[in-house]
């Protein structure tokens, strides 16, 4: 016995109610068709849409945009997904909408663009609560740093060893449980959402703030990381290392590829002299270059490229990191490796905690090495970290 298939909705039951605004334009965007859902949501009867252009119904600035990127990629190849607009409702108010639009081609009646289009508050709301889960995590930043120098000051006036090592003993109790529990989590949660939203098709505008909340959070971790080793410095334990066997040339290529990719647009070099082999921790060199790197890229002369230098010779292992540029300021050279301290302030983009310099000096020390510096116009900065 053969069972009857059961009854669906019609096609245009389906178009009418579907679950996001459906339109049907010709190529230079008139409406020849609207569905029930959309004339809901922008408040006008399919009658007063036909034969508009859907660019009329777009805020200013999404006109623009509409006019100069989108639609010519839509043209170029055929479709486009999830592109980010405001539509204006007939009483003024916006309303924001992701769009998703095709161009086919029909061999009788031409060219038409098949449009579908969502509300996107909630995607909106997310992305508000993003920025200011980033903003909270540098607002506690700051305030662990304010709170950091408070207690230094504050050891500095101490004379006793006991009351010296009860603050130090705070100080890192502080730090490390505030860092990792109030900072690491909301970044780690910053990073997974970037990171899920970077995985579907973007438009310029959405892939640059990702790209800015990613570089944002990725900043933030590398401050805390820092920060954790300053307090394991501060407090008298120094920072671990694990010496191995390794290949140091290897090493030193991966961490320049790597910041290659960070520093995109600015010359980075790597050379190497002499064997490869020498006993050191990977993982803590690669931390030391790419401080050295950071505090190049930032000071250096941004037109000269930085150029990192691995070798392995009789005496030990020596590594450099040179850069043209303005010379460090003699007053600076006799503390520069000491924490908190800056070269000049260049604004937002360059601001840091002032612990880089004092963190390639604990990692030397850790090997039983050593780190020293030179700056003058010619030849340039140049670090030299020594490793027996």
């Amino acid at each position: 016995m053969l069972l009857e298939p059961p009854l669906l909705p019609d096609s245009d039951s389906l178009w009418e109610a579907a679950a996001c605004g459906l339109l049907l334009t010709s190529a230079t965007g008139s409406i020849e068709r609207a569905n029930l859902t959309f004339c809901h949501w922008v408040g006008l009867s399919q009658s007063e849409l036909q034969g508009r252009r859907f660019q009329e119904l777009l805020t200013m600035g999404d006109r623009i945009f509409h006019q100069t990127h989108w639609a010519p990629l839509l043209q170029m190849q055929g479709s486009v997904t999830e592109v980010k607009l405001d539509l204006v409702h007939k009483d003024g108010h916006s309303i924001p909408m992701m769009l998703n639009a095709v161009r086919r081609e029909h061999p009788t009646t031409g060219i038409f663009h098949e449009l579908a289009i969502f509300i996107a508050e909630d995607r909106n709301r997310y992305e508000r609560e993003l920025v200011a889960a980033r903003k909270l995590a540098e607002e506690r930043l700051l305030q662990q740093l304010q709170a950091q120098r408070a207690l230094t000051l504050a050891q500095d006036r101490l004379s006793q060893a006991h009351a010296d090592a009860e603050i130090r003993a705070t100080f890192a109790e502080q730090m490390v449980g505030i860092v990792s529990h109030d900072l690491r989590n909301p970044l780690a949660a910053i990073k997974m959402a970037a990171d899920m939203l970077a995985r579907n098709e973007q438009d310029e505008k959405r892939t640059r703030i990702i790209g800015h909340v990613t570089h944002s959070a990725n900043r933030a971790q590398r401050l805390i990381a820092d920060l954790l080793d300053f307090t394991q410095a501060r407090v008298g334990r120094g920072i671990v290392v694990n010496p191995q066997a390794i290949d140091l040339h290897a090493v030193v290529a991966s961490c320049v590829e790597e910041l290659s990719m960070t520093f995109s647009g600015r010359g980075l070099i790597h050379r190497h002299v002499g064997a490869t082999r020498c006993v050191a921790d990977g993982d803590r060199l690669h931390q030391a270059i790419g401080n050295l790197v950071a505090n190049a890229m930032t000071y250096g002369d941004p037109d000269k490229a930085v150029t990192v230098t691995s070798a392995v010779e009789a005496e030990g292992v020596v590594i450099t990191v040179h850069n043209q540029g303005v010379p460090i300021p003699a007053p600076l050279l006799a503390n520069l490796f000491e924490p908190m301290i800056r070269g000049v302030d260049g604004g937002d983009e360059v601001r840091s905690v002032g612990l880089g310099l004092f963190i390639v000096r604990e990692i030397a020390r850790a090997h039983h090495g050593n780190v020293q510096v030179t700056s003058t116009l010619e030849p340039g900065t140049v670090f030299i970290i020594s490793l027996p």
